[in-house]
């Protein structure tokens, strides 16, 4: 049997198409008679089917069997799956020939009829009218060559979530995660608030922005880099004492399995509360998401057996990298630090290369060998512009980083409410801009005087989908439904 190209099927399923208008049939009618969803129909079927009541079902079909006078179908809606039986002794020979003419596998189709069993015991209905509800111009994968490429796969996600039950379970997965924490943060009594995704001022995060031209204004904007971090401290110093944000955010950088420039995040800011009282939240907040959207607190990740349900540890900064590199980060100077990172073989971006810049890459090395779940704690004031210093040692601050299973996923902080401290390290960051390091943050005076009108001590905290990731055990892109993908060539 020679196979037909995808053209081939597309040219005759066109050709069904203008049979069906020649006919005088909508080929995509907007409404359905539908009685039932598929999944209310399997759960109450012996009453229905005992009834002998017409129901109308609705679906895609999936598979089609035809055996002389009769011809089985396969149809799936959203919840679940059903035969269908047709007899052309019921539809009559025309009724029964213009199905087999104008309907194919892939098709949306209205079904009326009764409900019973097989001699097999497969719940069927056994159709009595039938009506096109969209008409599939293109043949679903299985029937040409599959859906091989995982570019592809991304690229044609709709099909690949209609072939794979997994990919549908991962997204309601990703539906439940964020809907637990958001039902976490609300239960405690956080206000959940909205905030600007575009900014004259790209703040809150040490990261590369988008740029866009705002028209109307006249003005370069920003991309939002953090999930509002500058404006839920606003609205500390507005009175609120409890606010958090769950949004998209953007960062123009590099992409890996840990990291995308489009992602979901969570941020919220906890006014009269300091970073250990942070710890203590996240900790349980963690946790209840782990074991309600997973169902256990046991993980496989990079490798690593981890069990969240244990004793989170405290990692101190400045020990975690002395104990893998011999390198005391306080001490050392730059020559140092990247002389080390070049006998480690660690790569890093060499454009506005600076101090900082250099001991988080010596940071990021020795992180992927801490296992078990805990906080890194004690950072350096050089790396955390916008966290409070610590009490006893002005050289660090009060900073709480999540590590799990050797990643990064979650970071807070008691947060910087001196503004002269504040204005000084905005200071700092834009001369590190000026000299090429486009992840240095930028001085926003707008938000240096809205601290000036005072802010009450305050912990904050984001956490991105990242989380849900590495739980799942999948690299970023493949837990986002639509994630971001190059444009095909041009035929």
């Amino acid at each position: 049997m020679v196979q037909k190209t995808l053209e081939e099927i597309r040219k005759a399923r066109l050709e069904k198409l203008r049979s069906l208008e020649t006919a005088g049939v909508l080929a995509y009618p907007a409404k359905t008679k539908r009685t039932h969803r598929l999944i209310e129909v399997l759960n109450d079927f012996s009453e229905l089917a005992k009834s002998k009541k017409e129901v109308v079902l609705a679906g895609r079909i999936r598979a089609l069997r035809e055996h002389g006078q009769l011809t089985f179908l396969n149809i799936e809606d959203g919840s679940g799956k059903i035969q269908a039986l047709l007899r052309q002794e019921i539809l009559g020979e025309k009724g029964y020939k213009f199905f087999l003419d104008h309907f194919d596998i892939g098709d949306f189709v209205e079904l009326k009829g009764t409900l019973f069993e097989t001699k097999t015991k497969e719940k069927t209905i056994e159709v009595a009218d039938f009506k096109i509800l969209a008409k599939s111009l293109l043949p679903l994968p299985e029937k040409w060559h599959g859906l091989q490429d995982e570019e592809e796969k991304l690229r044609k996600r709709y099909l690949d979530i209609l072939f794979n039950p997994e990919v549908k379970a991962m997204i309601e997965k990703r539906t439940v995660f964020w809907q637990i924490m958001r039902r976490f943060m609300l239960k405690r009594g956080f206000l959940e608030v909205e905030t600007p995704v575009l900014e004259t001022v790209a703040g809150g995060a040490d990261a590369k922005p988008f740029s866009t031209h705002h028209h109307a204004l006249d003005m370069e904007v920003f991309l939002r880099i953090s999930m509002g971090e500058l404006w839920q401290k606003r609205l500390m110093v507005a009175g609120f004492e409890k606010t958090f944000e769950i949004g998209r955010q953007f960062r123009n950088e590099g992409m890996d399995a840990e990291h995308l420039q489009d992602y979901t995040q969570m941020e919220f800011y906890w006014a009269y509360a300091d970073y250990q009282d942070g710890m203590k939240l996240v900790e349980e907040m963690y946790k209840e998401i782990a074991e309600k959207t997973f169902g256990t607190l046991k993980f496989s990740i990079h490798g690593f057996k981890v069990d969240l349900g244990k004793k989170w540890e405290k990692y101190d900064y400045v020990s975690i990298v002395q104990k893998y590199t011999g390198i005391n980060v306080l001490d050392a100077s730059l020559k140092e630090i990247e002389a080390k990172l070049k006998k480690l073989k660690i790569e890093y971006d060499k454009q506005g290369f600076n101090f900082g810049r250099a001991m988080d890459s010596l940071w990021k090395y020795c992180r992927r060998k801490i296992a078990d779940p805990g906080f890194l704690i004690n950072v350096p004031v050089i790396v955390s512009p916008l966290a409070k210093k610590s009490e006893k040692n002005p050289n660090l601050t009060q900073r709480f980083q999540v590590i799990i299973g050797g990643t990064e996923v979650g970071n807070g902080y008691s947060e910087l409410n001196d503004p002269l401290d504040q204005a000084q390290r905005f200071q700092e960051q834009q001369k590190l801009r000026d000299q090429g390091d486009k992840e240095a943050q930028m001085y926003d005076q707008d938000f240096v005087e809205a601290l000036e009108y005072g802010m009450p001590p305050t912990c904050g905290f984001g956490v991105s989908e990242r989380l849900f990731s590495i739980l799942m055990g999948k690299p970023m892109r493949e837990c986002q439904i639509f994630p971001l993908l190059k444009p095909k060539p041009a035929n």
